[in-house]
């Protein structure tokens, strides 16, 4: 058996025993299970990826860019510069997944994958769809669960699916050095330090993440205390200004540049103690979101900007560097150092 042969065995059986998936290598495929328990057979070689939504053309990008044969939106202005022109000119080929979704199986049979990828939330519904494009089209269709704790095992199975092995280990080794590094230092803060936390999304501030919800993951995972999980769990949901007053969150945090712009103008959203004290930030999002929108490996970086600002003694480095190999990494192209000032410009 050829070297060569052999690490792949070894690897896919390391990325399956990871993740409790069965690993079989067949007559020229192999079979995967995914996020749903779907099993999936795998063509040997895989040269064009379709992904399904956002948060998956991020992943796949940072993976295998040359697989990518399209975007799921198209660029804005300011988006543009922060990826290398012969990627950010892919066409652009809608979603299959995720509000407001502008594609279907006509525009994947026409786009020609190999294999359709989908990074997030699993769920019944969209393990059904998934079977009922696979079965339509042909083309294998896989789902990846997106919680922090599976991005790992996310990292690795796409470059087993792409034969990008070697990239996807390096990349996985990172996001859990990551995380890890964020992890240890969060835990040594006392649990009276940790700020209890609003994410106001929409441009109105008033969309917001449950417990459980993807979308809100990044506050929980820093030890912080989402203010809207004593609503229950679950996915995205609208709230009142009052409702925001009553719980007097530390920190409010946006993606939204309107709600940021004019929540010190509000007459009730000024009122905000947090706000009044100048701790209403603004996410860096370009080329895509820090903390969210979508959330997918972008949000790595967000966890070290933001445990910059919930936890400054724990964190005083420099993000510059960090930031700069960040996007490297992920987006194949460096920032300039303009670039990185209008990254990291105060909010």
């Amino acid at each position: 058996m050829r070297a060569g042969r052999r690490h792949f065995l070894k690897f896919a059986a390391a990325v399956a025993a990871a993740q409790d998936i069965p690993f079989v290598l067949g007559q020229g495929a192999r079979t995967l299970a995914d996020g749903a328990g779907r099993k999936i057979v795998i063509p040997q070689r895989v040269e064009r990826i379709y992904a399904a939504g956002p948060p998956a053309s991020i992943l796949v990008f940072a993976i295998a860019p040359d697989k990518l044969i399209g975007w799921t939106s198209a660029w804005r202005d300011a988006e543009r510069p922060f990826i290398a022109k012969r990627y950010a000119d892919l066409p652009t080929l809608g979603r299959l997944t995720g509000r407001g979704n502008t594609a279907n199986v006509e525009v994947v049979l026409q786009a020609k994958p190999d294999f359709i990828i989908d990074y997030g939330t699993v769920s019944p519904t969209l393990a059904s769809l998934a079977d009922r494009v696979q079965q339509q089209t042909g083309i294998p269709y896989v789902l990846l669960d997106g919680d922090f704790d599976r991005m790992t095992d996310a990292i690795r199975l796409i470059g087993v699916v792409a034969g990008e092995e070697k990239r996807a280990e390096a990349l996985a080794r990172y996001a859990q050095d990551t995380v890890s590094d964020i992890d240890q230092r969060v835990a040594k803060i006392p649990a009276s330090q940790r700020p209890r936390v609003y994410y106001g999304r929409g441009p109105q501030g008033l969309n917001t993440g449950l417990s459980g919800s993807i979308s809100a993951e990044f506050i929980e995972q820093l030890g912080a205390v989402n203010v809207a999980a004593e609503l229950g769990k679950g996915g995205l949901v609208q709230v009142s200004i009052e409702q925001v007053l009553r719980w007097n969150p530390d920190v409010v945090l946006t993606i939204d540049p309107n709600f940021h712009a004019q929540a010190t103008k509000h007459p009730l959203w000024r009122e905000l103690p947090a706000i009044k004290a100048g701790r209403l930030h603004l996410a860096p999002n370009v080329p895509f979101g820090w903390i969210d929108f979508p959330p997918s490996i972008n949000r790595l970086i967000g966890l070290r900007w933001l445990a910059r600002i919930l936890y400054p003694q724990a964190f005083p480095e420099d993000l510059r560097p960090i930031v700069r190999d960040f996007y490297t990494r992920c987006y194949h192209q460096t920032p300039s150092e303009a670039q990185l000032d209008q990254l990291l410009r105060p909010a």
